[in-house]
């Protein structure tokens, strides 16, 4: 099995959840389909999705919530099928 890491287009704060007190977009472990969110990042209050590019298992994120990131940064690694 392959890993893919999940990168930030853009500076911001990473978010894992679609607003406060709602679930996480997806847990570690579950499984991740092409074009899923699994975060979104903010940045002067316009919030991008940050999404998968295979399928998989979500491994890991690497950036806590409401963790900065820089472009470039590794947000989570999927586990490839």
């Amino acid at each position: 099995m392959s890993e893919h890491n999940i990168a930030s287009p853009l500076p911001g704060v990473f978010y894992r959840s679609p607003a406060p007190g709602q679930p996480p977009f997806v847990e570690v472990g579950s499984p991740v389909s092409p074009g899923q969110t699994v975060g979104l990042v903010e940045i002067m209050k316009q919030f991008s999705e940050i999404k998968t590019e295979t399928a998989g298992t979500l491994k890991s994120f690497r950036v806590d919530d409401y963790g900065t990131v820089a472009p470039g940064d590794v947000i989570a690694v999927v586990e490839g099928e």
